[in-house]
Order: C-alpha cells, then structure tokens, then sequence
C-alpha cells in the first residue's frame, strides 16, 4: 500500500509495475495527483504552480521517468535568477556577484569574506553563516533571506544540510569578479532546467497517474494505521490490509495517525517542524517583456522571498498562450504554520511589491489573484531533526512501514522532485528484490 500520490508514490509504484510486481494500491487524499508538484488552473485560465518548481535532476532514473512521461513536450531554460537588494539586481549566487552592489556595501562584503574563519557542518546555521561568510554577506543577504524562508531563527537550525543548496565562495573568487567585473552565474544543479509545455509541474503527475491506471485511487484519506496488523483505516470508513506501507505523508502527521506508536516515537515527531507558505499568483494583462526566471527578495518590507516570472516557463502558463497579451508572477511568502493569514491584505502587499520592485507597471491591469494555501511547504532541518528521525526511522521499518520522499524523510537536502522519485525507486527495488536503497539512509 503506498500512501500519497506525488513524485514519491507515483514512482514507487511504477518501478513495482516494472519489477513485475502487480500487487499494490496507491491511495490519494485528493481528488488529482501530484502532491506539493501539483498545478492549479484558475477560472480565468491561468496555470500555477504549489510553488517556484522546475525541473533539473541528479539521477539517470527521473530523466527516464519524465522521458516516458513528457517526452520531448517540454521546453528547456537556462537559470536567469536575481536578487533584490535596495535598488539594485544581483545575479544569483549572490556571493559570487559582489560587484552589482553599491562599493561600500560590496567593500563591506569583501572585507568579511576575507576575514571569515571558515566553519564546519556541525555549527548551527546562523554560526555558520557567520564564520562561512562574514559579517557583510551574512548581514545584507543570508540571513534577511534565510529567516524569511525558514519563518525560523537560523540559530535553532543545523547546518548539516548545506551541501550543493548553498554555494560557499573563496574569497579570492568573489575578490576576482569584483576587479575584472565578471559575472559569476553558473553554479548549481539547477542552472538549466525543463517545464512542461503545458499543464505546470503537476502535468508530470497527472499523466503518470493516468499511465498506472484504477489502482491509484483519489478521495480517499488515511485516518489510522493498525500498525501491529498493518490494517489502514479510511475516512470513508472502509479499511485496507497491507503486507508493507510506503508513505509518502508528512513524518509528523503519519506518526499521529499510528494506532500504537511508544511514545518515545510520539515524542520525536512532535519536534519536528516545518513551514507554511501562501503562493500568490497575479496575472496581469501586459505583454511578457521580462527574459529573467526568478527573483529572490531578502528585504523584510517585501512579503514574498522569491517571485517567479511563471509566463517565461511556459507560454501555456497564461490564457491561451497568449504571452503577447498576457504575463504573470509567482510568489512565495513562508509563515509558522499556526499563523493567521489575511489574504487580501496580503495580495495587496505582493501586488505592491512587485510594481515597487519594477517588475510590473502600476496601471497595468490585474487579471487574476489567485491564492494557493501551502500547509506543508519546507521540512525544517532544525538541530534536534536528526536525532528525532534516528528514533521514528528506525521504529517504522520494523513495522514495516517505510517513510519516504520529501517530508517522508523529513530532509530538505533531499527534498527535491528527483529526490522524491529516486526515493521512490529505490524503496520498491528494495521491497521487491532486497536491494539497498541509494539515497535515503537511516
């Protein structure tokens, strides 16, 4: 039985259906698939996305996946990202693009770079961030940005997840791009990505559904697992009997709903934390003029942390297609999850800041407001995640029960659709032929 019908679930069950084994059911709380990939399409015609998603990979296994699933009904993009600083467009990283910066701020930045002892994976992040960067860099963007992302201190988070989402530039890099005035724009596995020509990222989602057929069933929401007799019991009152579960569910939310799980386990996921997000979507009527893909926003005066000029991706984004006529902007803006929300008051304040930003004109005609409620958007890699998931993990697998994909795993550093869909793989390969898994480890 596999909980979830995302990028985790849907190829989980895939590879089952590839490894000849016949015998499984994915179960959906709503009414489509695709999970936090889904796409929405408003009553004027504009497609959204559950947030600023594109599509790039580390592993052969999801590029056959969308090969299958898309073939070539995608469009490729190179990353043109910036960030706002004051007045200014600072290519992405910011970092290693000092030099759009007004001197004394740049100066400011250089100096700390320099100065910087330099840390390691164990510092909380606010530390590391300090010693990794300095105090201008650290100040001006890291952490304005980080702690609206994270809608928490970055000194209660572990810096263990930096990896490949954070680029660590040597000063003397900085320092030669700031003297020869070279712009630094290449790093990260995201520098290209694919959109789908039409349907947003969840048109990934609904056709593989669609490819597995009845045994993916919608509207139907978990409420319990027995799981001393790995029996799932419905909303709908009707109940399931499983050999083995892959859940693709929030960690937090599946422990709550076990029949039996020892309260230590109770205990681990209720420190867990993650964050909320409202994505606005605006359409305007105005031509789509902007060639850039995204816009980061550090400033606390902005609502959103990052905008997506979602017309770029895809043509098929707007009404009709028509970019001639049409343009639109994706934002994000994160909160605690028990935060109140005034939507309006809020769709009022992105449509400001993105006039205020020169992305859109003033008197340009709004088309459609679209609000999009994200519960569960980032699985937060505090300090105590870890030890938390060495309890729950550990605990699952002997019931059987196997937690998988981005908040399955609760790890941001793996919590990317290619994650998901190799976690989802490998999970199958490992219940079907007692082969280890590749990414996820306990």
């Amino acid at each position: 039985m596999i909980v979830g019908a995302g990028p985790c679930g849907l190829a989980c069950a895939r590879e089952l259906e590839r490894l000849g084994h016949h015998d499984w059911t994915v179960f959906e709380r709503d009414g489509a698939a695709g999970g936090s990939a889904s796409s929405v399409v408003d009553r004027q015609g504009f497609t959204w996305d559950l947030g600023g998603h594109v599509v790039f990979s580390h592993y052969g296994e999801f590029d056959a996946l969308l090969d299958d699933v898309l073939g070539d009904e995608v469009y490729e993009h190179e990353r043109s990202s910036f960030i706002r600083l004051g007045t200014r467009w600072v290519p992405y990283p910011f970092q290693n693009n000092l030099r759009h910066l007004e001197p004394s701020v740049a100066l400011e930045c250089l100096l700390g770079l320099i100065d910087a002892p330099g840390a390691n994976g164990h510092a909380d992040f606010g530390s590391w961030m300090q010693a990794t960067f300095g105090t201008g860099i650290t100040q001006h963007f890291m952490q304005p940005y980080n702690r609206k992302v994270w809608a928490t201190p970055p000194e209660q988070m572990s810096a263990a997840w930096i990896a490949e989402r954070v680029s660590v530039v040597d000063y003397r890099r900085a320092l030669r791009n700031y003297v020869l005035g070279l712009d630094d724009v290449g790093w990260g596995p995201n520098s290209t990505f694919a959109f789908p020509r039409v349907g947003g990222t969840g048109e990934i989602y609904r056709r593989l559904a669609a490819q597995l057929g009845e045994r993916v069933r919608f509207g139907r929401e978990l409420v319990e697992i027995d799981e001393k007799h790995l029996e799932l019991r419905f909303a709908d009152g009707t109940t399931e009997q499983a050999d083995a579960v892959v859940s693709t569910a929030p960690i937090d939310d599946l422990v709550a709903r076990l029949a039996r799980a020892p309260s230590d386990v109770r205990e681990a996921a209720a420190t867990l934390r993650h964050t909320s997000v409202s994505v606005v979507g605006v359409g305007y009527e105005a031509p789509l003029q902007d060639d850039r893909c995204w816009f980061y926003f550090p400033d606390g005066d902005t609502p959103f942390y990052r905008a997506t000029n979602f017309a770029k991706y895809s043509p098929a984004n707007v009404p009709g297609g028509d970019v001639g006529r049409y343009s639109s902007y994706l934002t994000e803006t994160a909160r605690e999850p028990a935060a109140p929300v005034d939507e309006g008051r809020l769709v009022q304040r992105v449509r400001g800041s993105l006039a205020a930003a020169g992305l859109v004109q003033e008197h340009v005609v709004t088309v459609s407001e679209e609000v999009i409620d994200i519960e569960y958007a980032y699985p937060v890699p505090t300090i105590e995640r870890d030890r938390a998931l060495a309890t729950i993990q550990p605990w699952l697998e002997q019931q059987r029960i196997y937690s998988r994909g981005r908040f399955g795993s609760w790890r941001y550093e793996i919590g990317n659709m290619d994650h998901a869909v190799k976690m989802g793989i490998d999970i199958a390969r490992r219940l079907v032929e007692g082969t280890p898994e590749e990414l996820w480890t306990s």
